[in-house]
């Protein structure tokens, strides 16, 4: 164990943000007295939120350069059966990684928000609930053994539910987070069965003694059926992440998070709650490596996630929901890459995508706030020559997500595709034909974004809800008549371009270590031998710069280049086009426009079902079986019995000599007369 990582640094790493939650959620609100004032909250959280960040920079630092670890048990919680429950921290270059990513993003998001929340009331509660995210999520993933992972797990799940419900008095939002709730609670219950399993069989919750026995796990059947643990293991975990990264069919919570304010959207799409699932899987490599009916399970899951919400994202109008859909379409491709082996590969892209998905959000809430809470897009037009800084962020951020040669995204995302190709898996075929059909997609969509709002026309003044309030206001900002849109201020726009620059070039500068060297090594386990794709790849790796100039020849750039010209022409050249094609594709259009009918089948079947049967367990099965049968009749019987019984208790000698005689009669007759 290396003498570089302190336990007290690690510590200090998720305490601070907890720290900052405490003083802004507590102190700054009605319930601590209000005594922090709102200058004084966000100063605490950023600083508490920056000196996090700091640390785990120093942290990752030594783990890359001076090939520093860290794996120890700081707390031993209880003992039951000889099954350690405890808190412990392992920091490797996974986890190191994810540390900075979500410190990164978390900080962008607090600075962002000074500007985004500046005249909310909730404005104490906002911060108090986003560094209480960021301890949630930092314990997930600094977390040695499965209690704590689940303990991170649940945490992000409940702050996401405060958080999507933030505007508690909007029916909407309340209806959302509830979704969110209920949703994640199905993948949940897969992902404790998980973990019990291995509790059971492994007898620990320590990552590495679970590792270490997989083999053992790898030779046992699921007692009274013919599946193999291992895999019936491997897939409740994945239907965990199915719940917690949204992967059909548990994505349909993911949309409606757009009802909290923009800063949440960041957050939990870019950085923490959507790329837990991710995280949990690649952390678990050594077991899911045992099983390819779990691999090829997910892959498959993945290549529908990331195909058919794309799809999706072509429909929308709300500038916050198409980038929604466009995070769905991404974390299929990390799931792909997960089910093809490549782990590293899907973290990279998580990695990546943080940076150019928290850009695009944080983007969209600044147009938002430049043409004064407008959030349709087809009431918004010209908006660059407005919002320069906006315009131009936003670009890049959009070129990073349709993976452009140089670009963070074409890094990861070429990576993934090049994976699925080499895989030679049960569903390999159709997860690359998903993936490089979404490129297509994902630009079409990503460009019919971009154009509408910062190309054509200026149509901010053509909005017949112009005069209405923000149903999603962050800020609470008023305006009686529309009028031009204009620049956020530079808490809103420096978070905007310090996410710009990785957006750009992270993706060129660690492609070599993570993917080819040793950053992910002794984390990552992969049997080359059964799942060569990262071998495979490692021999057409020929350096970052070449694999930009293969780019521009490769099929991926030409779909990306088809898809953004498909754009340009029907919603700058041809507008009448999209009309037209929505008049002859009716049907088509009201499946996307309904998301497959999915929301209508969760509500109407599942959702009624659930309450029928409950309804009937209550009414009938309690109220009437065990109530009324049961309870009420035993009591009813005993009555019944004792009011016949205590008729024959006159009190008088000749009744009881009465009885004695026509008992002996009917006895005598018995054995004389019958039972001979």
């Amino acid at each position: 164990m290396s003498q570089t990582l302190s336990v007290s640094t690690l510590l200090a790493v998720p305490l601070l943000p907890l720290v900052g939650a405490v003083l802004a959620g507590v102190f700054g609100t009605v319930l601590g007295g209000n005594w922090v004032g709102r200058r004084l909250s966000h100063t605490l959280t950023i600083l508490a939120v920056l000196a996090a960040f700091i640390l785990s920079a120093m942290t990752l630092k030594s783990v890359a350069m001076d090939g520093a670890r860290f794996n120890e048990t700081l707390y031993t919680w209880m003992v039951v059966g000889g099954l350690k429950m405890e808190v412990g921290f392992l920091i490797d270059g996974l986890s190191a990684m994810m540390m900075c990513v979500v410190t990164f993003v978390s900080l962008m998001v607090h600075i962002y928000t000074v500007g985004y929340m500046e005249e909310d009331e909730g404005y104490n509660r906002f911060f108090g609930y986003i560094s209480l995210f960021t301890f949630a999520m930092l314990m997930l993933v600094m977390s040695n053994n499965m209690l704590q992972l689940f303990f991170g797990w649940e945490a992000v799940g409940l702050v996401s539910y405060l958080l999507i419900g933030f505007y508690y008095n909007k029916p909407s939002a309340t209806h959302a987070n509830m979704k969110a709730f209920l949703v994640n609670r199905v993948g949940d219950f897969g992902f404790i069965l998980g973990i019990g399993l291995i509790a059971a069989y492994a007898g620990t919750l320590n990552y590495g003694e679970a590792f270490a026995k997989g083999d053992e796990l790898a030779k046992l059947i699921l007692p009274g059926t013919s599946w193999m643990l291992i895999t019936v293991i491997c897939i409740c975990l994945f239907i965990g992440a199915m719940g917690k990264s949204a992967q059909f069919p548990l994505h349909v919570w993911l949309p409606d998070s757009m009802e909290g304010p923009t800063p949440i959207s960041a957050l939990i799409h870019a950085a923490t709650m959507v790329t837990a699932g991710i995280f949990m899987v690649a952390r678990m490599s050594p077991l899911f490596e045992l099983s390819d009916t779990a691999l090829s399970f997910i892959m498959i899951i993945g290549g529908i996630t990331a195909l058919f919400m794309g799809f999706l994202g072509i429909i929308q109008n709300d500038i916050k929901r198409v980038v929604a859909y466009s995070t769905l379409s991404q974390l299929g491709y990390m799931t792909v890459a997960l089910g093809a082996s490549a782990y590293s590969v899907a973290i990279f892209h998580l990695m990546t995508h943080a940076f150019f998905k928290a850009l695009l959000f944080l983007a969209a809430g600044s147009v938002i706030m430049g043409m004064h809470h407008i959030q349709d897009i087809r009431w918004m037009g010209g908006v660059r020559k407005y919002m320069p800084i906006t315009w131009i962020t936003f670009l890049l951020g959009s070129l990073a997500l349709i993976g452009t040669p140089l670009f963070s995204g074409f890094y990861s995302k070429d990576s993934i595709i090049e994976a699925v190709h080499e895989s030679n898996l049960t569903g390999a075929g159709f997860a690359y034909f998903a993936v490089l059909a979404g490129v297509f997609i994902t630009a079409f969509y990503s460009f019919r974004l971009y154009f509408l709002v910062f190309h054509g026309k200026e149509r901010y003044d053509q909005n017949p809800d112009a005069h209405h309030d923000d149903k999603h206001g962050g800020h609470g900002e008023k305006h009686d008549d529309p009028h031009k849109p204009h620049e956020s201020p530079w808490v809103v726009t420096v978070p905007l371009v310090l996410l710009a620059i990785p957006s750009v070039v992270i993706g060129f500068i660690t492609i070599q270590p993570m993917l080819f060297g040793d950053f992910f090594k002794s984390v990552i386990t992969v049997n080359l031998e059964k799942h060569p794709a990262m071998e495979e790849l490692a021999k057409l790796f020929q350096g970052p710069v070449q694999m930009a100039l293969h780019g521009f020849t490769a099929a991926p750039f030409w779909l990306a280049l088809a898809g953004v010209v498909a754009a340009w022409y029907m919603y700058m050249r041809n507008p009448a086009l999209p009309a037209a094609i929505k008049s002859k594709c009716e049907p088509l259009y009201a499946l996307l426009e309904n998301k497959y009918y999915l929301d209508w089948f969760n509500e109407n079947v599942l959702a009624r079902g659930a309450r029928a049967l409950g309804m009937g367990l209550w009414k009938f099965g309690d109220q009437k079986l065990i109530d009324g049968a049961l309870v009420n009749g035993s009591w009813k019987l005993v009555g019944w019995v004792s009011s016949m019984v205590r008729r024959l208790q006159s009190g008088f000698i000749y009744h009881y000599a009465f009885g004695m005689i026509l008992g002996v009669f009917v006895l005598m007759t018995y054995f004389v007369w019958l039972n001979r």
